[in-house]
């Protein structure tokens, strides 16, 4: 990787990094004093919102959030114009979410669903508001600012979740943080790049990005039914308590997943995206992110299989056993998942949006087929947990296949060949933590966890440094080095 890109993509995932794993110790803190307080059957109703709001902000969004990132063209007028339109889109989404609280509380049968929708309403129309300030803060690579704004919104939001649940606020004490959130994030990014706005917009400035941006929507269209049909057909045929032992689970193994992937992808569409036009340059520096990755993923996988009922119990409480088995399995995901999820970047760098649609139609399918033969066949969580992993197995492959095929041109062997001995690695540790298991099994949860994490980590390390992936000495004496100058 070019000097240039590797400190755009350091700082960038460095600054993030240090906003999301602040992030990730409250939002921890916050969902363990709250797990312990509201049965699973409100978390079950409060993921139900959740997932139908998260669908009409995917329409406030539109892709032009990373349209914008990727032209080279527009200027300050066209920007005025994009955000005083998602301003009109997103009071009518707005307006539409609240028309539609009555049906979604009827089908569901749960009268509480009414009012939580008329409060997440206040959030779809923020939402909509901070899309072009936002894309501005990645496209001129502003991640100190984006990291900050984000640790600042989550530490409030957090705090205010937590003391609203001991002032009596009962469930609605989980809708704080999503519609404190969306405003303080509109209002932090507003204050520090403000845009005109324009009660007549210029629909000549909005077909600059539609070639991109509609290609876009419909991969986050289809990418969404894919990421929560679960949740929606769970709810309504397994019920509430079944939907929140599975929201748990799933939200626990994203967690890893977002925290590692979540700083680096964010940066790397920015980052680039520059290079549009030069796909040997794009293939090989991206694939120096991918071999990364692989090494902490595969590896992490097998950690988090072994550890399941220590990181449930330990986070959630004795009364979420239930999502214990469903998390074991979707772990085995993580390693693929994490490399995966940096793709979507990579497609939209390389200019090649439709590709990207593409491949979340054929996850799509796959997914439902996944999530149906679970719910209707098996009618266990954990049985869709089982049909998930063997999906995003499956679209993984397919997904590096097209993009190397089709997009940079070049043999896929070149990217499987970077897969091959993080994978032996974690066999080696999946043998290794099987007696370790059995060992611990009735011991201390806690000592069990860092038992486990810190044998996990030393074996992998030994085997990065003995096969020479990496050379740990020269890298911890750099460090050293640095901080001494310091």
């Amino acid at each position: 990787m070019a000097q240039s890109i590797k400190q755009q993509l350091l700082s960038g995932a460095f600054f993030t990094a240090v906003a999301k794993y602040s992030n990730l110790l409250i939002s921890l803190l916050v969902t363990a004093i709250l797990a312990r307080m509201l049965p699973p059957a409100d978390f079950g109703i409060v993921a139900i919102a959740t997932v139908i709001i998260a669908f009409f902000n995917m329409f406030t969004e539109i892709g032009i959030s990373p349209a914008i990132v990727q032209n080279r063209d527009l200027s300050q007028r066209d920007i005025s114009n994009i955000f005083s339109f998602t301003i009109y889109f997103g009071l009518i989404l707005s307006l539409a979410f609240v028309l539609c609280a009555t049906p979604i509380a009827h089908y569901y049968d749960d009268a509480r669903l009414r009012p939580i929708c008329y409060y997440l309403s206040v959030s779809i129309f923020f939402m909509s508001c901070q899309i072009v300030p936002t894309a501005l803060l990645y496209k001129e690579k502003l991640f100190k600012f984006i990291a900050m704004r984000s640790f600042v919104v989550q530490l409030i939001g957090g705090a205010l979740s937590v003391g609203s649940i001991y002032i009596g606020f009962g469930l609605y004490a989980l809708l704080v943080n999503p519609i404190l959130s969306s405003i303080l994030i509109f209002a932090i990014t507003y204050l520090h790049s403000p845009i005109r706005f324009r009660a007549k917009v210029e629909f000549a400035s909005i077909k600059k990005i539609l070639s991109f941006s509609v290609y876009q929507f419909m991969f986050n269209l289809i990418n969404y039914f894919s990421r929560n049909l679960d949740k929606l057909i769970i709810g309504k045929y397994l019920g509430k308590g079944s939907l929140g032992y599975y929201e748990k689970s799933y939200r626990l193994m994203m967690l890893p997943l977002q925290t590692i992937t979540q700083v680096v992808s964010p940066v790397m569409q920015p980052v680039f995206a520059d290079f549009q036009d030069d796909y040997k340059k794009l293939s090989s520096s991206y694939l120096q992110v991918v071999k990364l990755l692989a090494y902490i993923g595969f590896p992490l996988s097998v950690l988090l299989f072994f550890t399941s009922r220590e990181l449930v119990l330990l986070i959630f409480g004795g009364n979420w056993v239930g999502s214990i088995m469903s998390f074991r399995i979707l772990s085995l995901s993580v390693g693929f998942q994490i490399i995966l999820s940096t793709s979507g970047p990579i497609f939209q760098a390389a200019n090649a949006p439709k590709m990207l649609f593409l491949n979340g139609v054929i996850s799509t399918f796959f997914n439902v087929i996944a999530i149906l033969a679970g719910v209707m066949v098996f009618k266990r969580i954990d049985a869709v947990a089982l049909g998930l992993l063997c999906s995003f197995v499956i679209n993984f492959f397919i997904c590096y296949a097209s993009m190397y095929r089709f997009v940079f041109k070049i043999r896929t062997a070149l990217f499987l060949k970077e897969l091959v001995l993080p994978f032996v690695i974690s066999c080696i540790l999946f043998v290794v933590m099987m007696p370790m298991n059995s060992a611990f099994a009735g011991a201390n949860m806690f000592l069990s966890l860092v038992a486990k994490s810190f044998v996990a980590i030393v074996v992998t390390l030994i085997f990065i440094q003995w096969w020479k992936v990496y050379d740990l000495r020269v890298l911890a004496f750099k460090i050293k080095e640095k901080m001494h100058k310091k």
